[in-house]
């Protein structure tokens, strides 16, 4: 079994070098893919440390910041090619809890892609403003009722895939970013018929750094969830292919 963490990053040297051996900790089969968007704290080189002391992580460096969408397809692409087993999807912030990864791997014997939670049992988010707290619950609720999705947490970055799933999308034809990317590919992942299941997790507040949230993302993901809708009405009428 090969697991691979991708993991998107911009100036995140600080969470970086505390994260990844913590992956690399949990056992042979953890390898960990940064995706940097030319972090100017000098991320890039922190990772490129750690590659000469372990084969397992490894990097793709990108010239500018180009958004977290287009982070996790190049990411999920490499991850492919290195022939990884299972992807794993994380933040650099330390807002996932490293030591639930191996759950998710339980999880998956049992679906295809495992969302890590905040909203299957309640609200498990901490450090965060109550405003902030509903928006992404409200904003979970709403892409819910719009799409047909049944998972509850549609907007997170913790999750798991099997490769079968990431080799039958048209990744390249992915083209949100921000909360919309993981509405959009939990959306095609059921579409294609592959199994979704949860695990409640905790979401923690950002250890360090300043949050990557903008007032374009949330008009992104309002937007997105109705792209979606139309699409799946017109190929039920066999004019469009999800």
């Amino acid at each position: 079994m090969k697991v691979i963490a991708v993991i998107p990053t911009y100036n995140e040297a600080e969470n970086i070098k505390i994260l990844i051996p913590r992956i690399l900790g949990l056992g042979a089969p953890y390898h960990v893919l940064v995706v940097d968007d030319g972090s100017p704290d000098g991320t890039a080189s922190v990772v490129r440390e750690f590659m000469k002391a372990d084969p397992r992580v490894s990097i793709l460096e990108r010239p500018s910041k180009l958004g977290l969408g287009t982070a996790y397809i190049a990411g999920f692409k490499e991850a492919l090619k290195q022939g990884a087993d299972f992807i794993m999807e994380m933040d650099a912030d330390h807002s996932h809890d490293y030591k639930d990864i191996p759950r998710f791997l339980e999880k998956i014997a049992d679906c295809d892609l495992v969302i890590g939670s905040r909203y299957k049992k309640g609200i498990s988010v901490i450090d965060w403003p109550l405003s902030r707290v509903l928006l992404s619950y409200l904003g979970n609720v709403y892409a819910r009722t719009i799409t047909g999705l049944k998972t509850f947490d549609n907007t997170g970055g913790f999750k798991c895939f099997r490769r079968e799933v990431l080799e039958a999308i048209d990744l390249d034809a992915i083209k949100s970013n921000g909360y919309a990317f993981q509405i959009e590919i939990n959306f095609k992942t059921a579409a294609r018929g592959f199994r979704l299941c949860e695990i409640p997790i905790i979401f923690w507040g950002r250890f360090s750094g300043e949050s990557k949230m903008s007032g374009h993302i949330v008009r992104e993901a309002v937007l997105i969830v109705w792209r979606l809708r139309f699409l799946k009405i017109f190929s039920k009428l066999g004019l469009a292919r999800i």
